[in-house]
């Protein structure tokens, strides 16, 4: 019965044995259901690992500066070697700006299989259809997940407290000029 209805599960099928008249629980009719298995998909881990020539991260963070503007930092690292491929810095992001950083960041041929990036809004739909037209596959991270691309996490770290120090520093007029 089970087989020739997938759809139905352990009570419904359970109903109808009691229907024709046969004395069983539930429970066994659940325990007796063949088990559907799926085969095994690939861990996060082992995504990353088998992809990583043809992947890159972008993300977008913020820095405040010393005279309390913030800065929206967008940021693509290539997973291969953790290189910064480009990045640039605007006040105001948008997504048209965003799908031309892409453009930028990728010139002729040479656009990644597969973009890792997380769920911000400021992707829209212009930055998608880009992506499509390169022939890139958006790989999105899990909501508040920034192990999943730890590389751009650490990397927008390291340039937040660069960015700190540096601008604090021409700001109180103490930096050498070089």
């Amino acid at each position: 019965m089970a087989t020739a209805n997938p759809y139905w599960g352990a009570p419904r099928i359970h109903g109808e044995l009691v229907k024709l008249g046969m004395e069983i629980s539930e429970r066994t009719v659940s325990r007796l259901m063949p088990k559907h298995r799926k085969p095994p998909s690939q861990t996060w881990k082992a995504f990353l690992n088998n992809h990583v020539p043809g992947l890159v991260s972008v993300d977008f963070f913020t820095v405040p500066t010393a005279r309390f503007r913030v800065l929206f930092v967008f940021v693509v690292l290539a997973q291969h070697r953790r290189r910064v491929v480009h990045f640039n810095v605007t006040e105001h992001p948008t997504a048209a700006w965003t799908a031309q950083q892409i453009l930028k960041a990728f010139p002729e041929d040479t656009a990644p299989r597969y973009l890792i990036r997380d769920r911000d809004q400021i992707y829209g739909e212009c930055s998608r259809n880009r992506l499509r037209d390169l022939g890139t596959t958006e790989v999105l991270t899990a909501p508040q997940s920034p192990w999943q691309n730890p590389f751009a996490e650490r990397l927008a770290g390291s340039i937040r407290r660069e960015a700190w120090i540096t601008s604090s520093c021409w700001e109180r007029g103490i930096c050498n000029e070089s």
